[in-house]
């Protein structure tokens, strides 16, 4: 695929690893995932261009990000002069679904502002490093993007929200950050969290119920998630699996090995193996 030609003040922002449709993947997708559940995030580097949505007009500004289901986001003009830096990011990374970005129509963050100016800065950065993309250094970078990524979706995500949410919404979000803030106690029971904020254990249930979910499937893959994290940063030789399950609240490390590989479709030591050859680091400290 041929290059982006940018003029020379933007020989920075140029593409670390360029895959179809002139994307930079940050990160790929870990084995037994879907190479396509992915989102993209589109980085306005110059030039015109403005986005188009239920009729109106948003002129943006160089450092702009749109976060959509696919490569092209729909609305988008842009004049002949117009750059733009298009990456690819595995939902595996992030915590969310296709599905919720889908059902929004796309997603809009200033790059001058909050938290999207730090996902701005580090994709810029990640980008300018196009033939370092394999080293350590960049594959820390890369993760990096990727959280601060994460925490700008869950942000719009929740200013997409109505305005004035129902009680129930709000009552939900509270239980939300509890759990979040007790995921390291194996005693965290619906029973718990019921009492926590002052509600009935039926009520509680009914809450994740309209949400799609239950406490439990809640409970267990923020869980999952917190374990993912921790094994993809630490070294095999520095912790055990078993260790970082009973970290985050799994008492048995069976039920935990298995929880696992249903979420991800790998084992935990498959994962923790997979993020280590990635990241360049060695399996155990040198002699």
């Amino acid at each position: 695929m041929p290059e982006i030609d940018f003029p020379q003040q933007d020989r920075a922002a140029v593409a670390t690893q360029d895959v179809g449709n002139g994307c930079i993947d940050v990160l790929s997708p870990p084995p037994g995932t879907d190479p396509e559940d992915c989102l993209y995030v589109t980085l306005h580097v110059r030039g015109a261009a403005s986005l188009r949505r239920d009729g109106v007009s948003t002129a943006l500004a160089p450092g702009d990000l749109l976060i959509g289901t696919t490569p092209n986001p729909v609305g988008l003009l842009q004049d002949a002069e117009a750059r733009m830096l298009r990456f690819r990011v595995p939902c595996f990374y992030l915590g969310v679904r296709v599905r919720e970005i889908r059902r929004t129509g796309g997603l809009m963050a200033r790059g001058s502002e909050g938290v999207g100016s730090l996902a701005s800065q580090f994709l810029k950065t990640l980008a300018s490093q196009r033939r370092n993309h394999l080293s350590p250094p960049c594959r820390h970078l890369a993760r990096s993007a990727c959280d601060i990524v994460a925490v700008l979706v869950a942000e719009l995500l929740e200013k997409e929200q109505p305005e004035a949410p129902t009680a129930a919404a709000g009552i939900l979000a509270r239980v939300h950050a509890y759990i979040d803030e007790n995921l390291a106690d194996p005693d965290l029971s619906p029973d718990a969290i019921a009492r926590s904020q002052h509600i009935s254990v039926r009520y509680l249930h009914r809450l994740f119920q309209q949400d799609g979910t239950t406490v439990g499937q809640w409970v267990r893959q923020r869980r999952l998630d917190a374990c993912r994290r921790e094994l993809e940063r630490l070294p095999r030789w520095r912790t055990s699996v078993a260790a970082i399950a009973q970290r985050w609240g799994f008492v048995s490390p069976s039920h935990f090995s298995r929880a696992f590989r249903a979420a991800y479709g790998l084992s935990p030591r498959e994962w923790q193996m997979y993020a280590t050859r990635a990241d360049g680091a060695p399996d155990r400290p040198a002699s």
